[in-house]
């Protein structure tokens, strides 16, 4: 066994919540929920249980409206049916002394009419992200989005807020707001897809300005330092975003504003795809921006063991969230621990209903 490991080591987020370890699971969307209220149910609490060792559980992002939908059997959080189901997961998990913290969720221009009786997508303007929605029917081609009106952003800023009000309801620890991976909120940061000439457009603060109005709703409904923030500043040419020269500067006074709220932690993701050749993007996401926030900084995307315990030694981050390695590895804490195989995931049931690739990856062998 090996405790000399920084990713082992405990962390007290503001706000006073105590984290056994550092290895936190991050959001990944699985599907699941395939019911027509789309709420959580049985499977769901076995499979956040079986991971509760990890320091922080952050959910599959989940729908904070009808309109926010985007995939097929994703779970949501705006009716008393899913705000129960979802109550049965945090108790299982806390249960097994884990915390967890639920991912809101907006898609935006990421959807399909066949999610929302034909209408079409919100989005901050109207540009096509020629990308595919995985509709009931299979995956289709996107469409040109509605611009959103005014009251249509209030509307969602609201939508936020009821989520996390819900959340608090259902026994959450905190809620991480999903402005990332090219959905709504990613939307109105990059000028590529957000070309309003109102108050949510041109500028950068303009173009930030809803993420801000999110956090200030949000903060009615719970303390601050329950809240996360999770962004993908070097996100280029995948899930529709086109970054440009005005990107990373825009990510940079998000990141510098958010140091005047206490909040519980950000949430950065590594490049997806290799930017290297891109002088206005950054390769190393973490380290480019941990001067900027003075607060509790995540980081995400190509993470194992050795570089996870290195960001954290170098102070480039506080604590890492593993995706994929959660997925056949729901004791990923203890294989780390005592150096332990890892199991691989089957990707053909990463999406897929009912337990197979979900539930049933067994724990490492005890000697």
């Amino acid at each position: 066994m090996n405790d000399n490991q920084m990713l082992l080591t405990p962390i007290t987020l503001p706000g006073g919540l105590e984290l056994k370890n550092r290895i936190w699971m991050a959001p990944m969307t699985r599907s699941r929920a395939d019911n027509p209220a789309n709420k959580p149910f049985g499977i769901h609490e076995k499979y956040y249980a079986q991971r509760a060792s990890s320091g922080l559980i952050i959910t599959e992002g989940s729908q904070i409206s009808q309109e926010g939908v985007g995939y097929i059997n994703t779970p949501g959080i705006y009716s008393d049916a899913q705000v129960e189901g979802w109550k049965g997961v945090t108790k299982a998990v806390h249960d097994k002394g884990g915390k967890i913290f639920i991912q809101l969720w907006h898609v935006g221009r990421i959807s399909h009419p066949d999610f929302h009786n034909g209408n079409l997508p919100l989005a901050p303007s109207a540009i096509n992200p020629n990308e595919k929605s995985f509709t009931p029917e299979g995956f289709k081609e996107t469409v040109t989005p509605k611009e959103m009106t005014r009251e249509e952003i209030k509307k969602t800023v609201q939508d936020f807020k009821n989520g996390g009000k819900n959340a608090m309801g259902a026994g959450f620890d905190g809620v991480e707001i999903h402005s990332s991976n090219g959905y709504l909120l990613h939307q109105f940061f990059n000028a590529t897809s957000n070309t309003r000439r109102d108050e949510y457009g041109g500028s950068i603060e303009n173009r930030a300005k809803i993420l801000f109005e999110i956090i200030d709703a949000l903060k009615e409904v719970m303390p601050e330092q329950k809240i996360g923030i999770r962004l993908n500043p070097s996100l280029h040419g995948v899930f529709g975003m086109t970054a440009d020269e005005n990107t990373i500067p825009t990510f940079e006074y998000i990141v510098e504003k958010l140091n005047s709220y206490d909040l519980a932690y950000l949430h950065l993701s590594e490049p997806f795809s290799d930017v290297s050749d891109i002088p206005y993007l950054v390769t190393e996401v973490a380290k480019h921006f941990r001067p900027l926030y003075k607060g509790t900084l995540v980081a995400n995307g190509g993470f194992d063991q050795a570089k996870g315990n290195k960001i954290i030694e170098e102070g480039d981050a506080d604590a890492v969230a593993y995706a994929t390695l959660y997925i056949a590895n729901p004791d990923l804490v203890e294989r780390f621990e005592s150096g332990a195989e890892l199991a691989q995931p089957d990707k053909e049931t990463y999406y897929t209903p009912g337990e197979k690739g979900y539930t049933d990856y067994p724990p490492m062998k005890k000697s």
